[in-house]
């Protein structure tokens, strides 16, 4: 694999470890700022808007231009949000600095799988996402848990310096490792045509499939804390530790799914959905006992992670004409499932259906993923059939403005 490939993941690594942190960093931010920990948690919804906003926004603005500029300047502006976090004086400006910081994650995400994709042979696409989307799941293991620990030592503020520090190292690694490239003629259309190609039916199930697949994640993860310590019995100072096994299986389900995925993308798509709904489904039994809860909450990670690189290939490959506008709208839908995934969740908890009820209105989910994605895979199917008496010639466009050393 391209050398190329180790930039994208440490920017998806800074890029994880800011987006995961501010939970870890809620009592210390409203101690400091004198708010309520309820009114520090804008700051988790400030920077997922951010997200939701800029992913096809910046990725429609730059579409046309070189993608090695691109990503440098998408982190140039990651380091400028999380250096102006640092220096927040009150709430209001935290919050405008957690937007700001949102503002490149999508698209850098989807930039960069399009340049991993273009760097390796077609049998190996998938791999090459997964390979920059670990930098994400080592986040969870490493850096969510350390940036954490030094909030807690030396102040929050330290802590979005630090990450401000890994945005750096980032840019320095894109600079010396992404090969440069001639940027991208505009086309007949220009912007229009770009959005045209995320108006197909196609492109919105794979969307779909994505927003419900991990919604069915966080339905359950934005409530393993309580699940954890009142059902499972653990200490509150043990889920740190259970949140890096989450992490453990994350990493490994990704690395999975990339290598599955090239040898068949819809079948990997289908297994790991299917294999949520079935770990999903056996929370409240592994739950019971400690030993049961650790390997949910690893299991959890594995199978939801299985699908990462699976969708974000499908997606660009339904909207072939714009691969990085479409793989930016995937993760903006990410970013929909987490805020829509909780929200789910918490209706079954104040429904009063019990502490696990999450990981079932998640296995709901699930299913609905697994549904939303035989719908697609049913169209693609009906779409590919020959028409009797026409003669169909295939034209694959062609990626103007090819990588080269």
């Amino acid at each position: 694999m391209p050398l190329a490939l180790l930039a994208l993941a440490v920017g998806a690594f800074g890029i994880g470890t800011t987006e995961f942190v501010m939970m870890g960093l809620l009592p210390d931010v409203a101690d400091d700022l004198h708010i309520s920990i309820p009114s520090a948690g804008h700051l988790v919804s400030a920077y997922a808007l951010g997200v939701v906003i800029g992913a096809p926004l910046l990725a429609a603005v730059t579409a046309r231009m070189s993608r090695r500029t691109v990503l440098m300047a998408l982190m140039a502006l990651f380091v400028v949000g999380n250096a102006l976090s640092a220096f927040a004086p009150g709430n209001g400006s935290l919050l405008a600095a957690r937007f700001l910081s949102g503002l490149p994650h999508g698209a850098f995400f989807g930039v960069g799988a399009v340049v991993a994709t273009s760097m390796v042979p077609p049998q190996r696409k998938a791999r090459s996402v997964s390979l920059m989307f670990l930098g994400l799941t080592v986040a969870n293991v490493a850096g969510v848990p350390a940036a954490t620990l030094m909030g807690q030592h030396f102040g929050w503020r330290a802590t979005f310096l630090a990450v401000s520090a890994i945005g750096l190292a980032a840019i320095a690694s894109l600079a010396l490792l992404i090969p440069r490239d001639r940027g991208h003629a505009a086309s007949a259309t220009g912007l229009r045509g770009e959005l045209a190609a995320l108006t197909s039916l196609p492109v919105w199930l794979a969307l779909g499939t994505t927003v419900a697949g991990f919604g069915a994640l966080f339905a359950a993860y934005s409530y393993v804390t309580p699940m954890l310590t009142d059902t499972a019995g653990f200490a509150q100072a043990d889920v740190t530790l259970l949140l890096a096994l989450f992490g453990v299986g994350a990493t490994a389900g990704n690395l999975l799914g990339g290598r599955l995925a090239d040898r068949s993308l819809r079948g990997t798509l289908f297994g790991g959905l299917a294999a949520l709904a079935v770990v999903l489904v056996l929370f409240p039994l592994l739950m019971r006992a400690e030993w049961g809860a650790s390997l949910a909450v690893t299991l959890l990670g594995m199978a939801a992670f299985v699908t990462g690189s699976p969708l974000q290939l499908m997606v660009m490959e339904k909207a072939a004409a714009a691969p990085s506008l479409a793989s930016s709208a995937n993760q903006a839908a990410f970013n929909l499932a987490n805020a829509g995934g909780a929200w789910i969740g918490g209706l079954t908890l104040a429904a009063g259906f019990g502490t696990t009820s999450p990981a079932l209105a998640g296995a709901a989910l699930a299913v609905l993923g697994l549904g939303v994605a035989s719908v697609a895979h049913a169209v693609d199917r009906r779409r590919a059939a020959p028409v009797p008496g026409r003669v169909i010639t295939a034209h694959l466009p062609e990626e103007s403005g090819a990588l080269h050393r």
